[in-house]
Order: structure tokens, then sequence, then C-alpha cells
């Protein structure tokens, strides 16, 4: 019933198994892939034929975290997993970018590929498996997939570069690096840094490339036993080589005259004409209009790399290495907690920084558990940024994915909570855009934040950096456009502050890159990285020396953590009455630290003056502000000190003899009183004798009274 296929090895410390034939089998390719006690299963299918007209290949990757993977019920009312979370989300980018490059040329069935976690130990990522499971999958297949990859996570842990570590290492890393690739080079690399070096992260890559070659060949060893029969390859078009010389002959060039205009739109314009003008020209042959749309996307390419490589000079008339002019403008929102302008050539970025307390944090229901996240980034890229009229919805993919990007290159430059307990949203309005708006955004909130008075430990600037690649000849290029990112062969994004690297991540369109050109762009990136920096400097050097006054101000202090229950009250009274008094914002850590937050520098000392009340013990001899709550014939209960009462007796009200409490004070009074310490059951005994009532000082005991 089952021919069941499995393959396993020792990899850093733990064992690797892949198995096929078991589970899923009608699937094109199915593996369920084990590292320790984790288990992911990954099935790739795809249509035989593609769909008419189709210019683009159809590839989808959805990551799944399944609840029970950790022995967990969803939470939420509907206690099933719904919406895709932002960890799925971005495995699903990180799945795609390394194997959309790696499927024959021509080839456009739409395809699928699903990563499901069954098991999550709490000690080995899924994320890494899943992508191994995934590659295994679509070499058994019989796709046109022009793989196996495989990958690593890289961390530094005390100094030392370790491959795969747990969940508890990753926890002291500074560094979380994960790269995937094929035998030859380096396809994608995703990283978060503690500025670290470029030839250490460089060192990083090598590691990581180094160390999973041997899963590379555990995945041709179980294809070697399992793969379906490989798919036909896809066929050049009939005709496509004439249809390339007359194209040639029709509009080379006016497409290479468009290429001659900086401005993008112009730019876009005429090209647009001139293809405009071939495609009517083949309508009127009745020619294979779909072919030549290809053809001419062909023909595009090979002008603009060629032209590069050949002369040096860009589309924009800059060399490989030349950074557009930039603009850093910071205050630019009167109300704002810290916003910044940040212009690059024609890409452009409205970043806004808004303070906010412990209740603002992001409560993320995770595989792992539930996790609070005080730092938080939102990319938005309307269609208006690129001249056109287009959907507007909920953050797809690539908003998330960019904005993710900036928030690792940001998050290690972050100041420590005990030193900045505020919860920082920083959200990029990507205004124009015409290349790498990501790393504009991480310049334009590293201005931001410092606008809004965040600490940071150093300023942050991030740079794209491209490849045009033809065999032996290359260009590494600084600073790319948006034509050169989709005509080129590299997306290389580094980010960072003038000492290190924060983040950086890579993606490769051809089938790997080197170390040597690696380290090129690498060199390359942190020349132009610090021309940037000093750039930004002219709006803003460094973070303002006091929070903005738009913000709220926030003041610690801590209570004991037996007297959190009457900060609190029952069903949370005493806390809410406080906020409803004061007008601030009060948050209460289970360790007895209260934050409170107030734009109002009088509401946060009235609201600490009254937690104090409620948390500090009476002291013998001591004079408190009182109200009379409850009138007896034997004296009077008094309020003072927060919720608490004390016992005023009627012979302790004025000097000489009372003959009516109510001679002396009436329920509501407001009163001065002195503790004279306790009873034999614990109750606060007060006097008002000998205490004057206006300014609360003692006075010299008059003579009794009869």
């Amino acid at each position: 019933m089952f021919n069941i296929v499995r393959k396993e090895m020792q990899w850093e410390g733990r064992t690797l198994t892949l198995e096929t034939g078991r589970i899923a089998r009608q699937a094109h390719g199915s593996v369920l892939a084990t590292y320790g006690d984790t288990v992911v299963l990954c099935a790739v299918t795809a249509e035989r034929t593609p769909r008419p007209g189709l210019d683009f290949f159809p590839l989808t990757v959805h990551y799944q975290e399944k609840a029970y993977a950790a022995g967990r019920i969803p939470g939420g009312f509907f206690k099933r997993e719904a919406r895709p979370s932002e960890k799925e989300t971005l495995t699903s980018r990180l799945i795609d970018r390394p194997i959309r490059p790696l499927f024959a040329p021509g080839f456009k069935c739409e395809t699928q590929v699903i990563a499901t976690v069954l098991s999550h130990d709490m000690e080995n990522d899924p994320d890494m498996l899943a992508m191994i499971a995934a590659s295994a999958a679509l070499t058994i297949s019989g796709v046109p997939f022009l793989g196996p990859i495989a990958n690593a996570r890289v961390g530094e842990i005390d100094g030392e570069l370790v491959v795969n570590p747990t969940l508890e290492q990753m926890a002291t890393s500074t560094l979380d690096l994960v790269v995937a690739g094929t035998t030859e080079g380096v396809m994608m690399v995703e990283s978060e840094a503690h500025e670290l070096s470029e030839e250490r992260m460089l060192e990083a890559v090598v590691k990581g490339h180094t160390s999973f070659q041997a899963v590379i060949d555990l995945i041709i060893d179980l294809a070697e036993d399992s793969a379906k029969e490989p798919w036909p390859a896809p066929q050049a078009p009939a005709g496509q080589d004439a249809m390339r010389a007359k194209l040639e002959a029709m509009v080379s060039d006016d497409i290479k005259a468009a290429y001659g205009i900086t401005e993008k739109l112009a730019r876009q314009t005429a090209v647009g004409a001139a293809k405009a003008k071939a495609m009517e020209a083949i309508e009127a042959e009745d020619g294979d209009t779909g072919l030549a749309k290809g053809v001419l996307k062909d023909l595009e390419k090979d002008i603009v790399r060629n032209s590069i490589l050949d002369t040096g000079k860009r589309i924009d008339e800059r060399d490989t290495k030349t950074v557009r002019p930039i603009v850093s403008e910071v205050g630019v929102l009167p109300l704002s907690h810290g916003s910044a302008l940040f212009t690059r050539g024609e890409t452009q970025g409205l970043i806004v920084c808004t303070l906010g307390t412990g209740s603002d944090e992001q409560i993320m229901d995770r595989l792992e558990g539930e996790m609070r996240e005080r730092f938080l980034l939102h990319y938005n890229f309307p269609p208006y940024s690129v001249g056109e009229a287009g959907r507007m919805g909920p953050p797809g993919r690539r908003e998330i994915g960019h904005g993710k990007l900036a928030w690792r290159a940001l998050r290690p430059m972050l100041p420590a909570h005990e030193d900045f307990p505020y919860t920082i949203r920083c959200v990029s309005e990507i205004t124009e855009s015409n290349g790498s708006s990501s790393m504009a955004t991480v310049c334009g909130s590293s201005l931001a934040m410092m606008d809004a008075g965040v600490p940071l430990k150093a300023p942050v600037a991030g740079i794209a950096m491209g490849l045009i690649k033809e065999g032996d000849r290359y260009a590494v290029l600084s600073d790319i456009l948006g034509d050169e990112d989709h005509l080129g062969d590299m997306d290389f994004k580094v980010a960072g502050s003038e000492n290190g690297i924060t983040s950086l991540q890579m993606d490769i369109k051809i089938t790997s890159i080197t170390a040597e050109i690696m380290q090129i762009a690498l060199e390359q990136a942190k020349d132009g990285r610090l021309h940037i920096l000093g750039e930004m400097s002219k709006g803003l050097g460094h973070a303002r020396t006091e929070v903005s006054s738009n913000a709220p101000r926030i003041t610690t202090m801590k209570v004991p953590r037996e007297k959190i229950r009457d900060v609190i009250g029952s069903g949370g009274k005493v806390i809410r009455e406080l906020v409803e008094l004061t007008g601030a914002k009060i948050d209460i850590e289970d360790d007895g630290t209260i934050k409170i937050a107030a734009t109002d520098p009088a509401a946060a000392e009235d609201a600490q003056r009254r937690i104090h009340a409620i948390v500090a013990e009476p002291e013998a001899g001591m004079i408190y502000d009182g109200k009379v709550v409850k009138i007896m014939d034997f004296g009077a209960f008094v309020n003072f000190l927060g919720p608490k009462d004390g016992l005023v007796h009627i012979s302790e009200m004025r000097p000489g003899r009372v003959r009516s409490v109510t001679d002396v004070v009436n329920e509501g009074d407001a009163v001065k009183v002195k503790c004279l310490g306790f009873d034999d059951r614990g109750k606060v005994r007060l006097t008002m004798k000998n205490i004057d009532q206006e300014t609360g000082e003692e006075v010299e005991p008059a003579a009794e009274e009869g």
C-alpha cells in the first residue's frame, strides 16, 4: 500500500529525516521532514498546461502553523486557524524567494507549494525545516525545477558562529542570519545583526552555505529513489528568433532613446509608446501578439543591461557607485510625536513615529506561546506612489515583508526597555517610488524616531544594491532604480550604522552568485551607507534630548508585589478611578512596576501621589489629610492615605469634653489627622487634637475645659 522512502543524516548535532510515499500521495511531490522533534509536511502540485495568455510564472507558497503542533488551542472567538500570521506570511516569502528563480525558463504552469507545521519541539524553528521540505518535494515532483536548494540559520553566540542554533540560544545571539542556495552559490540571505562588520557577515554567509551542502546531497539521494518522471522542459515558442529580428529592426532604436530619458514617468511613457508601435505593427500583420510581448520584454532587458556593461553609465546617467541626491527633513507634521520626510531621487517616504505605553504593545499568539512586542513598524505602498490608480486594501505580502526588513534593521539600535519604557510605532507612507522604498523606510524611520526623542544607539541607513551579469562580465550597482531592480539579477539590501551591519537581505534572479561578488557588493554598500548617513545628519544627526511635547511622559515607580491588588482594586475599581481622576494612563506589571503616562506633568504627579498613598503604611506621629466617611456616637471614621480608614474617638476630636461628634465634624468634611498608632486589633487610631485644621501643623495643647 505504501512505498515509503526515508533518508536521514546527522546535521549540527540533530537528526534530519526526509520521508516520502506515506502521506499526501496524490500531490505531485510530498515530503515529511523531521529535525529533532519538529515535523513539517510539504506538498507540491502543478497544472500540466499553462493558462492561455499568461506572461508570468504563477507560483504560490503557503507556510502554515497549526496550533496543535505545539499542543495549543488557537486564541480568539472562532478557535481555529484563520488569516495567516505575520510569521507565516514572512516564512512563505522566505521559501518563495530562493526557489522561484530555479524553475526552468518558460515554465508558466500554475504551481503551489504548501508547507504545514505538524509538530514543534520548541527547540528547532520550523521555518528552516519547511524550506528544506519544499526543496525536496519540488525535486521529486517531476516539475522542471533546477534545484535542489538547502538552507541554514547562523547565529553568533559568545563570539562564535553557530549553525542552526536552538530557540533558546537565539535569545542571546547577536546575529540571526538565514542563507539558502545551491551547490554553486548563494540564492537568498535574510538577516538581523548587532552592527556586524562586512567581513564577519560574509564569513557567516559562507559558513551557512558550507553547512547545508550535505543536506543538498540528502535531497538528491531521496530523489534518486523516489522522484517522479520529469516533465518535458518548456520549449522556446516557434518563430521566436524571427520575431526578435523583426522587433529589433523596428523599435530597438526607440527603446534605446527612451532609456536615455532620466525622469521616470517620462521614460515609462516613451518606452510604452515604442512597445505600442511594435504591437500595432504585429497586429496589422496578424502576427502572434503573445509571442511579441515576451520578445519585447527580453529585448528591452538586453538593451538596458548591455548598455550598462558597455558604458558603465546607468539609466539616469550615474556611474555604478553614485547615490542619488538626498533630502532629509524632520518635524514635518505639527502634532506627531516624531516625523520625517526622506527623499532619495524619485523615492520618498513620509515616516511618522508614535510613542505609547505598555498597553499599546502588540500581543502575538504564536506556537511558542503568547509574546509581546514593543517596537512596531508598518509599511504602506499606495498606488499613487508609482503614478497608478490601483486597488486599495489590507497590507499584502510585499508590504509585510518590506516593513519587517526595516524593522530588523532598526531594532538592534533601540534603547533598552528599562532606559526608555515606551512602545514605539513607526508608520512609513511611501509617497513616491523608484527603487528601494524599504531602505528609504529605514532611513526615514531612524530620523522620525530621533525626532520623537528615542535615544537610538546610532542612526541607521540602508541602501539597495543591484547586479548586471552576462557571462564573465558583471557590474555591481549602488542605490538601484526600479527598472534596474526589475531588469537586473540581484536585489541586495544592506542597512546599518557607521559601525556595522544591522540587516541584510539578498535575492538572486540567476542560479547563484559567488562570494567574490558578495564581497564587492558589501564593500560598495558600506561606502554608500556612510554617504547616506552623512546626508541624513543634515536633517538630524542625533536623537533629541527629550521626547516630544506631544508624547506622553512616562514616570516609573515600584510598589511591593503584595500591594498590587490594592492599586488595582476589586474588579479594577481603584485603578479605573485613578485614571478618571488624574487623566493619566497607568500600567501595572507583575513585579510591581507601575508606569504612569501623561502629557500633563501635573497629572502624572497627581497619579503618583495617589498611588503612593494607597500603598503606604500609616506611621505613628505623621499628619495626614483625611475625609470623614462615617459618623458614630463614639467618634468618626476618617478616610486617609488612599483607601485606609481610621477612627478619631470623640475624646480625640478637640481639647476638652465633646458632647456630640457632629458638634465638631460632619460626614464629608475634610480634616487633618495625626496617627497615634494601632489598637489591639491592628486598627489605626487617629487624633485631631492640637492639629491646626487650616495648616495641618501641630499647636500647643490648649487648657482642658471642665
